[in-house]
């Protein structure tokens, strides 16, 4: 059995970390180099960068975190937001990450996913699903729908559809957000992560929810997913990435060690 992931999201605003409850009433809570580095010392997988207003406002990259970033880790790490062509994502994996995360940019232009992979390969392209719970209905027969713009815009998508068109076009992973779990603590939108999980064969990231180290659990063992992201649980200081990896472990979810 290949070993699940523990992931940390760190988003960014105007250089800054930030985090909010369904994508709204963010505020900083500090500098993203240094929870980098921090994280990364504590043990976690992997770590994403998103900077949640670029697509929004029409900015490129935040390349100066990057590049500060991979000075001081040396774990894979991804960056998202702002990233709307070939030449972004080459300039993000030029400063260091080892992926690039596209969302808003690929529901546009679907091709950019398939131009990605063949120009760096599918294991660099990660697609992120920004979910909203709509029910069911004749243009989201899932009962889920894709968003965009850090959640500021409906697309009438559904999100099941297009996480079988991610895979068909050549995303290597997708990082599956809830926006109705996301920063609440109440635990994952476990249906969501299994209707998706089971739909394709890509590793799914569980995003959005996470309160205690329970909730990890059952997102990777209930959801089906390959890797559970966590934000605010480690951010405020509810548990660290040592427990939570600890937990998994004790609870018979094979993890990546680092003690």
């Amino acid at each position: 059995m290949l070993s699940r992931r523990l992931i940390v999201c760190l988003d960014v605003r105007d250089g800054r970390l930030t985090k909010g409850v369904r994508f709204a009433g963010n505020r900083d809570i500090g500098d993203p180099v240094e929870s980098a580095e921090r994280y990364y010392q504590e043990g976690v997988d992997e770590i994403v960068f998103y900077d949640i207003t670029a697509s929004a406002e029409g900015r490129g990259l935040f390349l100066d975190v990057a590049r500060a970033v991979a000075e001081r880790i040396f774990i894979p790490f991804s960056l998202g937001g702002g990233i709307a062509s070939v030449k972004d994502m080459r300039a993000a994996l030029l400063a260091g990450a080892e992926k690039i995360s596209i969302n808003s940019a690929a529901v546009k232009n679907p091709s950019l996913i398939t131009e990605g992979a063949r120009a760096f390969g599918s294991q660099a392209v990660v697609v992120g699903m920004d979910v909203l719970k709509t029910g069911q209905s004749a243009a989201a027969p899932s009962g889920y729908e894709i968003v965009i713009h850090g959640g500021r815009k409906r697309t009438g998508l559904d999100a099941l559809a297009w996480a079988k068109q991610c895979q068909s076009l050549g995303a290597g992973e997708i990082c599956l957000n809830s926006i109705d779990a996301d920063g609440t603590g109440d635990g994952y939108e476990l249906n969501l992560t299994r209707m998706v999980a089971d739909a394709v064969t890509i590793p799914v990231i569980a995003s959005g929810g996470a309160g205690k180290p329970e909730h990890l659990r059952a997102a990777l063992t209930e959801g089906g997913a390959s890797a559970a992201l966590v934000a605010s649980i480690v951010h405020y200081g509810q548990y660290s990435i040592r427990e939570c990896k600890a937990y998994l472990q004790d609870s018979g979810v094979k993890m990546r060690t680092v003690w």
